[in-house]
């Protein structure tokens, strides 16, 4: 999910009542809850941005140690300010480092559970497996998760009562869960439909989520040497497959080659769910140019030119 859902999540446990264990408690909640995309820096290099994100800092090492080191930076900050006589030093040092560790585990937890609830996907055994996890049930923006959540810790801070966040994670947990049971019974729809019409089962299937409406899902099809989109909606029941198809072109010379001398290119494989290969000519070789069916162009896309 995005960066301002985890943070309303982090700020909505706090409001909910876990921010009185310790006085650094929504601070400790909000960092934790955002956490695990440290690796955001990644950006910062030459590496493929896509091949890094959601593995080491979002797997399950990660999960085990980050709660640790952000507790044991929290008690430090507090035991520093309180060195300099700082009222609020002391207060922030004040609940101990279990309370701390309880809620750095609560907001890095919680941050990759909502990750996985996209089609973007999370490697939740990293380092010990590169395996990508899907959930395809809610979108990686989902207004509707801003609005109650927001709702939520604007009423619990503005009335000064936990009842409204409390709501607020309520209704969005069951929302959450209503998406997910969508998510799989879409699915196991999409799946008979093909079935039905092809003889057989797909190389690989997604049933994802579309930005704001619940009700409608995209559908994408491995079918061997090409791919096949489509849409699932529920009002009215219904699953259409395009009628045009986009060839993967992943047996070609060029794409062979482009593996073989681009970092970048395998670096877009490590990510890609649905990959496929551009081929064009040009006057000094071929440009090859890697997508994934989930986002076309608009995000991680690379080219390079062999010969």
């Amino acid at each position: 999910m995005d960066n301002l859902c985890h943070t309303l999540v982090g700020a909505a446990f706090g409001e909910a009542g876990l921010k009185r264990r310790t006085a650094s408690g929504n601070v400790t909640l909000m960092i934790a809850s955002n956490l695990p995309d440290v690796d955001v820096l990644v950006f910062a290099t030459d590496l493929p941005s896509v091949a890094f994100r959601r593995g080491w800092t979002h797997g399950v090492l990660a999960q085990a140690l980050l709660p640790v080191a952000l507790a044991g930076l929290m008690v430090l900050v507090g035991r520093r300010r309180r060195e300099h006589h700082d009222s609020r030093g002391a207060a922030l040092h004040r609940g101990g480092f279990a309370q701390l560790l309880f809620l750095s585990y609560i907001g890095v937890l919680t941050h990759v559970a909502m990750d996985w609830l996209n089609n973007y996907g999370v490697r939740l055994l990293m380092p010990f497996s590169g395996r990508w996890f899907y959930g395809d049930s809610v979108f990686i923006i989902d207004p509707w998760l801003w609005l109650t959540l927001g709702t939520g810790v604007w009423l619990a801070r503005r009335w000064t009562r936990e009842r409204p966040a409390r709501i607020a994670l309520l209704v969005a947990t069951l929302y959450i869960a209503a998406m997910v049971l969508s998510a799989r019974a879409a699915r196991a729809i999409v799946l008979d439909r093909w079935r039905s019409e092809r003889g057989g089962a797909p190389h690989a299937l997604m049933v994802g989520p579309v930005p704001i409406t619940p009700l409608r899902r995209t559908v994408i099809v491995d079918a061997g040497d090409h791919y096949e989109t489509g849409t699932f909606t529920w009002l009215p029941l219904d699953v259409r497959f395009d009628a045009a198809s986009v060839a993967k072109h992943d047996r070609d010379r060029a794409v062979a080659a482009a593996r073989a001398s681009d970092t970048r290119v395998r670096g877009v494989l490590v990510w890609a769910r649905f990959p496929y290969f551009e081929i064009e000519p040009v006057a000094n070789g071929t440009r090859v140019t890697v997508r994934d069916m989930r986002f076309g162009d608009r995000v991680g896309g690379v080219s390079t030119v062999v010969r």
